[in-house]
């Protein structure tokens, strides 16, 4: 079992997960944090800690999508370990529909 971060964090990214993680194992996209399959210890920490609910156990159904982009993008994406403040526009989308379609970008963040 892993954790996978899911369309919720995208333009949320609020990195309160990165801050309890013991293995850092998130990965900073431009919009939004994904984590790495291989690196995560299911400790599960990050789960309570994200104000987005983002971030599911993939035994959960329907995530397997979600695993797959989680491992593409945690090759591609800078590893993060220290929180920073979250987009300025973060609360606007709290609980919005529908942002992997409408935001979803696949370029990196600027990691640590």
């Amino acid at each position: 079992m892993t954790y996978v971060v899911t369309d919720n964090c995208i333009k949320c990214k609020y990195m309160d997960c990165v801050e309890v993680c013991p293995v850092d194992c998130f990965y900073e996209g431009e919009n939004m944090l994904v984590i790495h399959p291989d690196e995560c210890i299911d400790c599960g920490v990050c789960e309570p800690e994200c104000p987005a609910e983002a971030i599911k156990p993939d035994t959960e159904p329907d995530l397997e999508s979600w695993l797959g982009l989680n491992a593409e993008y945690a090759d591609k994406w800078p590893n993060i370990t220290a929180k920073k403040d979250p987009p300025a526009d973060a609360d606007e989308h709290l609980n919005e529909q529908g942002k992997m379609e409408k935001y979803f970008s696949p370029e990196p963040g600027e990691g640590d």
